[in-house]
């Protein structure tokens, strides 16, 4: 923990529990409190405040005697709990032009790889690929940079049949979606989600930015032309650096209009 940060300690190990259930890091239970004092340095009381903040956020379930365990729901659906949301009304808007201002940031951009791995898929990952608990993936990690420093942290899984072509030099030197295609792969749509998440300590590192910090948080999914499932993608954006547009238009009868969307662009920098 670091005392010079302008969020109490508890708070700072809430993130960090926080980003490492999220990745199923604690599927088989948390640790225990001792456990828990000893890897951050801290009281217990630290500690079983972050654990009550999860706690109220239905994040986890503590029980005397069986310990600390996640509750098993959407992250999606986690994040919208803990952070309010718009209601079961709301709308996911389909935004054009997506995969070509992806590979034009891409172009524009430098990345470094942080790590490339192949493993067998975990279940949330073989449930968006639509491949089987038997199929192997590879897993990248890379933060992309402007001039001005670090724009955005991005996690991909691509299935192994696919990414055979390409590894850690490759993805350091062209757009994933550019290998995709030079792979013999032919991209067609895909679904895309933004909310908003706090940069945990790792996060705060590789984005040089304060723990805690807002940051932009996009879900993609990308299909083929066939639309199966080619890629899946998390990633972490600095807003101050990377903002999306999108230009509205109204159609319907004036009881009944509603907006779609005509143009998306990406701004970066």
């Amino acid at each position: 923990m670091n005392p010079n940060l302008p969020l109490p300690k508890y708070h700072q190990i809430y993130l960090v529990l926080c980003e490492q259930l999220l990745e199923g890091k604690f599927d088989g239970g948390l640790p225990g409190e001792l456990a828990l004092m000893k890897q951050f340095s801290v009281a217990r009381v630290t500690i079983r405040r972050a654990l009550q903040q999860m706690a109220e956020e239905s994040l986890i379930k503590r029980e005397p005697g069986r310990g600390t365990r996640p509750i098993k729901r959407d992250t999606a659906a986690n994040f919208h709990s803990a952070n309010g949301s718009f209601g079961m009304g709301s709308q996911h808007a389909r935004l054009t032009g997506l995969l070509e201002n992806l590979v034009t940031m891409g172009l524009r951009t430098s990345v470094k790889v942080l790590s490339v791995q192949t493993l067998l898929a975990p279940k949330d990952i073989q449930n968006k690929l639509q491949i089987g608990a038997s199929d192997r993936v590879q897993k990248a990690e890379r933060v992309r940079n402007t001039r001005e420093g670090p724009l955005s942290h991005i996690t991909t899984w691509v299935p192994e049949t696919i990414a055979q072509g390409f590894g850690k030099r490759e993805l350091a030197q062209k757009p994933i979606l550019v290998l995709l295609e030079e792979a013999g792969v032919r991209v067609g749509r895909a679904e895309q989600t933004i909310s908003a998440r706090l940069a945990n300590a790792d996060m705060a590192r590789h984005l040089d930015v304060p723990i805690g910090s807002a940051l932009l948080s996009v879900r993609r999914l990308i299909y083929d032309d066939l639309d199966k499932p080619i890629q899946w993608l998390q990633g972490l954006y600095r807003p101050d650096r990377y903002e999306y547009q999108m230009q509205l238009s109204r159609v319907g009868s004036i009881d009944a209009q509603i907006w779609v969307d005509k143009e998306l662009s990406a701004k970066f920098n």
